[in-house]
């Protein structure tokens, strides 16, 4: 039987002005994102790694550090090291796994899901007060380039489980 080879990523894109200027605009956006949400929320600060922690185990979804390592593309000892903290923090709980109570499994706290929506409502405000502001013709085009940007994300989350 013929031994097959993994699959090599295409090679990536020639850097270019628009990528760059991509690259500079995507993570500050999301950083002042997180910012506003907060000061008009109230919200803790809690780091970007955590958040996207709960986003993997949304209401009543319970999954194993090493599940949640495999998901995020993290580490093991990283993804321990980040439930440790969130537990202290009050965000996680851990409980023992169904069957074997020698293994556990996480689930986000009910203050964690609290804060996500608070989170999503507050920035779904900033995002429409700031998109009033632009032109119809720059709404139109952010509107128009979500799916690239959707398919983008999922190319990078890919590459980065690799």
């Amino acid at each position: 039987m013929p031994v097959t080879q993994p699959e090599t990523p295409a090679p990536l894109a020639t850097p270019t002005p628009a990528l760059a200027r991509l690259n500079l605009v995507v993570s500050p956006l999301r950083r002042a994102l997180l910012a506003a949400a907060r000061a008009a929320e109230g919200l803790p600060d809690i780091p970007d790694a955590q958040i996207e922690v709960l986003r993997a185990i949304p209401g009543g979804v319970r999954s194993s550090p090493g599940e949640l390592a495999e998901q995020l593309g993290l580490s093991r000892s990283t993804v321990s090291n980040l439930l440790r903290s969130m537990e202290s923090a009050g965000l996680v709980e851990r409980v023992a796994q169904a069957g074997d109570g020698r293994r556990v499994e996480v689930r986000a706290t009910t203050r964690a899901l609290e804060l996500l929506v608070r989170f999503d409502e507050a920035s779904a405000v900033i995002v429409g007060d700031a998109l009033a502001e632009l032109e119809p013709a720059e709404r139109d085009a952010l509107a128009a380039a979500l799916p690239a940007l959707e398919r983008l994300r999922g190319v990078v989350e890919r590459r980065a489980r690799r």
